[in-house]
């Protein structure tokens, strides 16, 4: 990123001089690294965006303003960038949505999750990995059911680029949000992948919601961040040449993790399906521990109680309530994610920190 901060200064939508063109060929570059992470065909696909909020606001308000059908699919247990999009959507009777419950394990049902699709269906959102409890939906499977309805598919894959397998061809998704700061890049840039040949729909249709200059196909104006977007792109080769090697090893820390806090602490609940999640996320109940207490105690742990962008809100957590647990279980309830920069000596004395906080905390509700 540092050369196009201060040398590399032109603007990539100015290619009639040098340093234009060298700007320009940064974000094809960064374009082309995406798309290979994702399995997009054409990188001209790729349109950027400042993260994935805005990327999902394109794809579901972009979709509905171009289309005449106003029904959308989505789950209880979306990002709010999806949800209070769809809300506002609603308010404005541009839309009417139903939000489709999921199993306790987090998992959406596929039959439910078909038999909420009507005629007026213009597209299911579903995200690829839930942000608090890390749970990997079937994508592939919820892909066939949309292409077989001839429905619009939309997935907010911030979580899961760069951790899991995406293929937006094999997985028929037509809408992917990505974002850049999860997998070790730049805060503030991301893409939305928008497909340009439908099978059945023959043109994909979306309106922009930002208006200017025409940049990124006309579908987001204003001039591209190119340190920013040459940062994502990186962030992305890496992410493809790492991932299987951080699958294993992360993950292996994360299941090391969970067996050394259920040896010192007895009942740790996992929140979420077990196997179908993300490696590097551990999300617990920890009965009789209030968890904005115990991360009090433990002020060198990068930890949290819910999402990170919802962590100012008081109300219990949207996704722990629609997978069955109560508003006390809630407040027991801990996100620990283990990455590609830990090391298992840090796995270990984490666990010993939480550990002894959450000890010391049940000993003063039982002397209570």
């Amino acid at each position: 990123m540092l050369p196009f901060f201060r040398e590399k200064f032109g603007n990539a939508a100015s290619r009639t001089h040098a340093v234009g063109r060298e700007a320009a060929a940064a974000v094809q570059g960064a374009r082309e690294q995406i798309a290979a992470l994702v399995g997009v065909r054409e990188c001209e696909d790729v349109i950027f965006t400042s993260g994935a909020t805005e990327s999902d606001n394109l794809a579901l308000q972009g979709t509905l303003d171009a289309s005449e059908k106003k029904h959308v699919v989505t789950l209880v247990t979306e990002h709010s960038a999806v949800l209070e999009t769809c809300r506002a959507l609603e308010a404005r009777h541009a839309a009417s949505v139903t939000y489709v419950p999921v199993q306790t394990d987090g998992l959406v049902d596929l039959n439910a999750l078909r038999d909420a699709i009507r005629p007026e269906t213009c597209l299911v959102s579903v995200m690829a990995a839930n942000n608090e409890i890390g749970v990997l939906q079937p994508l592939r499977e919820i892909g066939r059911v949309c292409r077989d309805r001839n429905v619009l598919f939309h997935t907010d894959a911030a979580q899961a680029a760069g951790k899991i397998r995406l293929d937006v061809e094999q997985d028929m998704i037509d809408l992917m949000s990505l974002t850049a700061h999860k997998v070790y890049g730049p805060k503030g840039v991301g893409a939305l992948f928008v497909r340009r040949r439908h099978p059945t729909l023959k043109r994909l249709k979306l309106n922009p919601i930002m208006f200017g200059g025409g940049h990124e196909r006309g579908y987001r104006s204003g001039t591209l961040n190119v340190p920013a977007i040459a940062g994502m792109g990186e962030a992305y080769r890496l992410a493809k040449t790492e991932m299987p090697t951080d699958a294993k090893r992360v993950g292996e820390m994360r299941d090391k993790l969970l067996s050394l806090l259920r040896r010192e602490l007895g009942d740790v609940r996992l929140n979420g399906h077990a196997t179908h999640r993300l490696f590097g996320n551990l999300h617990v109940t920890l009965d009789g521990v209030d968890a904005e207490s115990l991360m009090m105690r433990l002020p060198n742990l990068a930890i949290s109680s819910g999402a990170a962008c919802s962590t100012t809100k008081v109300e219990p957590s949207h996704v722990l309530k629609a997978i069955g647990l109560s508003d006390q279980a809630t407040k027991y309830s801990l996100r620990i994610g283990v990455g590609r920069f830990n090391a298992p000596a840090e796995i270990e004395s984490a666990a010993d920190a939480i550990s002894k906080a959450a000890k010391l905390l049940r000993s003063f509700v039982a002397s209570r």
